[in-house]
Parts: structure tokens; sequence; C-alpha cells
């Protein structure tokens, strides 16, 4: 079955950098749009990033020109580069591909605070 594993989360300050990974399984990956989300405490599930099979972008408008994702056919995983982060980006972060009515990740914690 689809399965989607993230990783790459954790405490970061201010200011720094983190990479977050999305490993697929169980489909065939190349040509489907995959997405990263994320979900603040209170807050609803919001689109960070797009990305389709021929590697069109779409960022969210929290995170234009600081967040970039991409994407390895080959090893079935998408990323993203998540710089200059602030408290705002605090938030469980999930990967989804669009595949039948979607398929989502377990998620992973990102946590920016000094």
């Amino acid at each position: 079955q689809v399965q989607l594993v993230e990783s790459g989360g954790g405490l970061v300050q201010p200011g720094g950098s983190l990479r977050l990974s999305c490993a697929a399984s169980g489909f065939r990956f190349r040509g489907y749009t995959m997405s990263w989300y994320r979900q603040a405490p209170g807050n609803e599930r919001e689109l960070v990033a797009i990305i389709d099979g021929i590697d069109s972008t779409y960022y969210g408008d929290s995170v234009k020109g600081r967040f970039t994702i991409s994407r390895d056919d080959a090893n079935k995983k998408i990323y993203l580069q998540m710089n200059n982060l602030k408290s705002d980006d605090t938030a469980v972060y999930y990967c989804k591909a669009s595949i039948g009515s979607g398929a989502w990740g377990q998620g992973t914690q990102v946590t920016v605070s000094s």
C-alpha cells in the first residue's frame, strides 16, 4: 500500500535551516504531484509547497523565497529545504501524495525557538 515517511524535523533557532525528507513507497511516484503541508496547534492544516510531475512548483505566500521543494524520482523522495526559519514556522509538517483521494505521512515536528 501507499506509504509516506517524513524525517528531518527538530528544534532550530530563528534564522536557522532544516531539510525535511519524505520517502514514498507503494506506488509509481514518477509523474505524481507531491506536496508539503503543515499544521500548528489550534490551526487548520495549510499548504506549504507543491511539486508536480514535471517539477513545476508552487509555494504558500508565507514561505515564498525561504522554502524550496524538490524531488528525486529515482529514489522516490521529496524534500523541503527551509531557510531563515521563523517562530511562525513551528508546526507538524506532513508529506502528501496526490494519488486516489490523497495519501498522507505521519508528520514530523519542526520547532523554531531560541
